[in-house]
């Protein structure tokens, strides 16, 4: 045993009861003492003394233990005789993140992979969570409590992708480096079919109305359109990209597919007409890491290595780079990993190398909170349908699980958008609500959220379009008749 601690300084007596208390604690802490450590004190100090000079080093039993001077309480053990007198109740401990005092976020952190978490979703309305992971697990989760419900037999034998889940929960679906896909059923754990590849999966999605799922293949640098039924092929398009795509997904309306690369394109492939409807080359400076549609399905948002997000409209290909949007540029410190859309469009998430998970507001483009906590890069997000989390994976082998319905609240964002100066309007077609900026040109006359503006703008150009080949055409057949 160590030296012992210098005498506290000296201190008023306690009345008998406390004298008992603490010769009862020293009569079972002294056998620990070390016989010639008390001789060495004083030879010749008797014995009442020297409890005494013991009890006035002042350990408490809950110091005692932490020192391991008494044996560790067993909360498992069944003696009830052993338990220590509830003298008093532990306060319930709140998660909190380690952002500023302004914006404090509660989360709850869950534990139980063995490596990186590579991917998360929300499932069951709301109710459950489902993650893939580097240690070759698929895990469902209970939302409330953290706890793990299932691991997905038989598992992969290398890092799991992507994992993904249909709108119905009923079915989950896993890429894998062992160049397979499996599916399972969500309630029984069944694993339902699996798929072999001649190639890695980067990526794979279930489209919204169950039917299809969709694969990014890593050297074949294309996609693989499958039947979530029966595990045929629908389409198989090989050299769809220059480079290995890096993400996948479909549109709400489960007809056409977006993908990403390494080679900063993006590309837009329709099942029924079975092509390629849109290509975007150079949309970023660096590789594409993820995509996502909004609900609508005319707006895509892609997130990439060269620490930006953009959002495009997938019928013109433009990029939305004027107004508020340009601030989804200046998000993150680092390369982003991964976006997500909350199910109205109203904002977006995203994650990053950064260790940050960011909230957008969508219409206007700004970032209203960025929360911290990962002691890691953040591999992937996902919002439920409630709006009322945010899940994040993470390297550092945890999720998150962010309360986020008062983030309006808060008063660092309360704060931000009082100083862009901002007022609250109800858009005259979606009803979404967004806001106008003292800033504005004549902002009393806008009516419509900014994606309504920009549908609008889209159906105008497209009358315009029409109308001039009308006109064309007008004139051709007149032309034809005077000839």
């Amino acid at each position: 045993m160590a030296s012992q601690p210098p005498c506290a300084p000296s201190a008023p007596e306690a009345p008998d009861e406390g004298k008992e208390t603490v010769s009862h604690l020293c009569k079972e802490q002294l056998p620990l003492v070390p016989s010639g450590d008390i001789e060495h004190l004083s030879p010749k100090l008797p014995y009442a003394a020297l409890v005494r000079a013991y009890g006035r080093f002042k350990l408490s039993i809950a110091d005692a233990r932490q020192s391991q001077l008494l044996p560790p309480f067993d909360p498992l053990k069944v003696d009830k005789g052993s338990l220590p007198p509830k003298k008093h109740p532990v306060p319930e401990k709140k998660f909190w993140g380690s952002q500023e005092s302004l914006s404090k976020i509660p989360y709850q952190i869950m534990k139980g992979h063995g490596h990186i978490v590579s991917s998360c979703n929300f499932c069951v309305d709301d109710t459950r969570l489902l993650s893939g992971s580097y240690d070759c697990t698929v895990k469902l989760w209970d939302a409330v409590d953290g706890s793990v419900i299932r691991d997905f037999e038989p598992r992969p034998s290398a890092p799991v992708s992507e994992c993904s889940v249909t709108a119905d929960s009923k079915r989950v679906i896993a890429a894998s480096y062992d160049k397979t896909v499996r599916a399972w059923d969500l309630e029984t754990g069944r694993l339902l079919w699996k798929i072999n590849h001649e190639t890695f999966i980067a990526s794979c999605k279930c489209s919204p109305d169950g039917k299809y799922v969709v694969s990014a293949l890593d050297s074949e640098r294309g996609i693989c359109i499958t039947d979530a039924e029966n595990a045929t092929t629908v389409s198989h398009i090989k050299n769809h990209h220059s480079r290995s795509l890096t993400a996948c997904c479909f549109d709400p309306d489960s007809q056409k597919v977006a993908s990403v690369s390494l080679d900063k394109s993006i590309k837009i492939w329709d099942i029924t007409s079975q092509a390629t409807l849109l290509t975007i080359t150079k949309a970023h400076s660096s590789a594409i890491s993820n995509c996502c549609f909004t609900s609508s399905g005319h707006f895509l948002c892609t997130s990439s290595w060269d620490k930006t997000l953009k959002i495009w409209n997938v019928h013109t290909g433009e990029f939305r780079n004027c107004g508020a949007c340009v601030t989804l540029m200046k998000g993150h410190e680092g390369s982003v990993s991964s976006c997500h859309f909350a199910r109205d469009t109203s904002f977006l998430v995203s994650g990053g190398f950064d260790r940050t998970v960011a909230i957008w507001d969508v219409g206007e483009g700004y970032r209203k909170l960025s929360l911290k906590g990962h002691s890691d890069w953040v591999t992937d997000v996902a919002i439920s349908n409630n709006k009322k989390w945010v899940l994040s994976a993470s390297k550092d082998r945890t999720m998150r699980l962010w309360n986020i319905e008062e983030i309006d609240q808060i008063p660092l964002v309360i704060k931000y958008k009082k100083a862009l100066g901002s007022k609250v309007k109800e858009c005259e077609v979606c009803d979404r609500t967004f806001s106008i900026y003292e800033s504005d040109i004549f902002p009393e006359t806008l009516t419509k959220c900014v994606f309504c503006r920009m549908d609008a703008k889209d159906l105008l150009a497209e009358a315009s379009s029409s109308s001039r080949e009308e006109d064309s055409l007008t004139r051709e057949c007149g032309q034809a008749t005077d000839d």
